[in-house]
């Protein structure tokens, strides 16, 4: 696997670690989390967890605001390349690139991750909501009247 790809991948772990906190799905996200960090090894594990609630905690808080969202997405895409750097063998970090992978679905069928635009729309009589972080731009070109899709 080439660095920039596992570069990215390590920029989507981070992003969603950031994006996780706080929600409903942080509870299993942060322990798949911490299980990937971890690799079988307990102790590294609830290093891990412990890590991961400081940032809960820090993104929580609110004070700084998207500085600190910033940071900590920094920090944890930086904690990601750094064990992919720490993997020698390409074999083991290919393994732990489809782990990583596996890991950001799943975290995203628990809830929702998005790291780029999103369009949610209610279709046929039903009601569409989001529960949004960061900017939001609605737009409603469909006159409610309109025939459904």
């Amino acid at each position: 696997m080439l660095a920039e790809a596992w570069t990215a991948l390590a920029a989507a772990g981070g992003t969603a670690v950031v994006q996780a906190a706080g929600t409903d799905a942080w509870a299993g996200f942060r322990a798949r989390v911490a299980g990937w960090f971890g690799r079988g090894d307990e102790a590294r594990e609830r290093a891990e967890l412990e890590r991961l609630e400081r940032t809960a905690a820090a993104l929580a808080d609110g004070a700084g605001g998207d500085l600190v969202r910033i940071e900590q997405q920094t920090a944890w895409r930086t904690r990601f390349e750094t064990l992919f750097e720490s993997v020698a063998d390409e074999r083991e970090r290919e393994a732990l690139a489809d782990r990583l992978r596996d890991l950001l679905r799943e975290g995203a069928a628990d809830g929702l991750v998005v790291g780029g635009d999103m369009t949610i729309r209610a279709d046929r009589g039903s009601i569409a909501a989001a529960v949004i972080h960061g900017g939001v731009r609605i737009d409603n070109t469909r006159r409610p009247d309109a025939p459904a899709d």
